[in-house]
């Protein structure tokens, strides 16, 4: 079979919140890539993923010679090569808020990382949050809120159609789905819920989902 234009380097689907992000937009794009994928679980991973990517971390993306790392990354280059396919937001104001909450989430958040990290299949719900979760919590709920109040009059997302800003808290969405089903108890309006509803929604979501159910049972048939 012919080696495909792009190659996209990811880890485990349940788990690899960063992987998600990628291959969220290029699939919903439409574009043909090959999928290697490493257990992040093995004794060697770091070695694997050295063979494909300089930082030694997941994702990457191969086209022919060129390699670009970190998620963001990988999205703004695909957004500078397919500007037709409207990756951000269209107004420039938009789109600046668009790429702030994207670094705020790129750069924090570190306390509902420790906490919760993505366990995509799982249902773990926390009865009672540490503070600094949730600060985050609090903080992701208002920015969601903002970016609907603000921008999301012509769709379900945060800017209204889905953008990188969307690929992004897909697997914050993850996140408070397993450990922290009731958001209301956090200041939540309906604004979190409905958004979390919608992503979810996403043919593309569900086949990664789907995909996780494989993962999980081929790691069980393994062991």
């Amino acid at each position: 079979m012919a080696q495909s234009a792009y190659q996209l380097i990811i880890g485990n689907k349940n788990s690899s919140s960063w992987s998600l992000r990628p291959w969220l937009v290029m699939t919903r794009m439409g574009l043909s890539f090959d999928e290697i994928r490493i257990d992040l679980r093995a004794p060697d991973c770091k070695a694997q993923i050295l063979r494909h990517s300089p930082s030694g971390k997941v994702p990457a993306l191969k086209i022919g010679g060129l390699t670009v790392w970190d998620s963001l990354a990988i999205m703004e280059h695909l957004a500078d090569r397919y500007p037709d396919a409207h990756l951000w937001p269209e107004c420039s104001d938009a789109r600046s808020i668009a790429r702030s909450v994207c670094l705020e989430m790129h750069a924090g958040f570190a306390a509902l990382r420790e906490h919760c990290p993505m366990d995509f299949a799982a249902r773990k719900p926390m009865q009672r949050l540490p503070e600094p979760v949730e600060r985050d919590v609090r903080r992701i709920l208002a920015i969601w809120r903002d970016c609907r109040n603000c921008y999301g009059q012509n769709g379900a997302f945060l800017f209204g159609e889905f953008c990188c800003a969307d690929a992004v808290y897909a697997p914050v969405a993850s996140r408070l789905r397993s450990y922290i089903p009731d958001l209301g108890a956090y200041g939540d309006d309906g604004t979190a819920a409905a958004y979390i509803d919608e992503i979810f929604l996403l043919p593309e979501m569900q086949a990664w989902s789907d995909q996780v159910e494989s993962e999980l049972q081929a790691a069980t048939v393994e062991g």
